[in-house]
C-alpha cells in the first residue's frame, strides 16, 4: 500500500528537516518546500493526501496562499497550519473555513501525527463554514478534560502533592468553578460566592497554605487557557477577548472569596 503523500511547507530549515524526518518515520511520504513559489509548483505537479504549512512563510499569512491553492486544486487533501502566533485574528478568520486543524509551534510531534492520521482515516468532511462558538461553549464541552489535566498537574507539583488528600478531595471544587465561569461568560455572574466560601473553608481544614491555594488556582487558569487555545479555530473572535476577560475576573473573584473564607478559619458551612 502506498504511503500517504504529505507536502510540508516551512521557511525554517531546522524545523523543515526535523519535522519532515519525524513524519517520514511515522509513515508518510514527505515532500518539502521552503517558499510559497516552491509549494505552489509542487501542488501543481503532484497529488497529495496532506498539506502541512507554516502560516508565515517569508511574509505573515503566506501559508494561507498555499492552503487556498491546495483547497482549489486538490480539495480532497487534508490541510493543516503551523503557527508560532495563536492569536492571529485576521488570518484565523480567513483560514478557519479552509483548514482541518492548526498547531501552535513548537508542535508536539505525536499529537500532530495523531491528528493527521485521524483526519486521513476518518470520514471525509466537506469544508463548510464552521459554527463559531463562545469560550463558554468550549469550557462546557471540555470540562472533564480540563479537570483531569488540572488534577494531573496538581499531582505532579511537588508543593501540592505533599498534601495527603484523595483525588476527589483535591478536585471536587473544579466542576463548580467551571460552571460559574461558564455562567459568568454567558451573562450570569451570580451563584459563585457560596462555592468559593466553601472551597476556602475546605482548604483551611485540609491544611493548605494560602500560597498553595493560589498555586492550584493558577494551574487551573493555565489549563483553561490551554484548552481555549487548542480550540481557537472554532471560537468567535468577536467575543474572544471579552470572554477571556470575564474568565480572568471570575477566577480572581473566586480566589479572593475563597481566601477570605480561609482566613476566617471558620469550620462550619456557610
Amino acid at each position: 500500500m502506498p504511503l500517504p503523500r504529505l507536502l510540508f511547507v516551512d521557511d525554517e530549515p531546522t524545523i523543515l528537516l526535523t519535522l519532515s524526518t519525524i513524519l517520514r518515520r511515522s509513515g508518510f511520504e514527505v515532500f518539502t518546500a521552503a517558499t510559497v513559489a516552491e509549494a505552489l509548483d509542487l501542488i501543481g505537479k503532484n497529488q497529495y493526501e496532506v498539506l502541512l504549512s507554516d502560516l508565515n512563510i517569508g511574509e505573515p499569512g503566506d501559508g494561507f496562499t498555499v492552503v487556498s491553492a491546495m483547497r482549489r486544486l486538490q480539495p480532497q487533501a487534508a490541510t493543516f497550519i503551523l503557527t508560532g502566533y495563536p492569536d492571529f485574528a485576521s488570518a484565523l478568520l480567513a483560514i478557519r473555513n479552509q483548514v482541518d486543524d492548526y498547531f501552535t509551534k513548537p508542535a508536539n510531534p505525536s499529537t500532530l501525527v495523531a491528528a493527521i492520521q485521524k483526519q486521513l482515516t476518518g470520514p471525509k468532511k466537506e469544508h463548510q463554514p464552521r459554527t463559531l462558538r463562545r469560550v463558554s461553549d468550549v469550557l462546557r464541552e471540555n470540562a472533564q478534560d480540563i479537570c483531569d489535566r488540572w488534577l494531573e498537574a496538581v499531582e505532579e507539583n511537588s508543593d501540592l502533592s505533599q498534601l495527603d488528600l484523595t483525588r476527589e478531595e483535591r478536585s471536587d471544587h473544579v466542576p463548580s468553578v467551571l460552571d460559574s465561569l461558564i455562567a459568568r461568560v454567558e451573562g450570569d455572574g451570580e451563584g459563585t460566592v457560596k462555592a468559593a466560601q466553601q472551597h476556602g473553608q475546605a482548604r483551611f481544614r485540609q491544611g493548605y497554605s494560602i500560597p498553595q491555594v493560589v498555586l492550584e488556582a493558577r494551574l487551573l487558569q493555565r489549563e483553561i487557557t490551554a484548552t481555549v487555545q487548542s480550540h481557537l479555530l472554532g471560537v468567535d473572535l468577536s467575543t474572544l477577548i471579552a470572554d477571556l476577560i470575564e474568565i480572568g475576573e471570575g477566577l480572581a473573584s473566586f480566589l479572593e472569596i475563597s481566601i477570605r473564607a480561609y482566613e476566617t478559619g471558620c469550620l462550619s458551612p456557610v
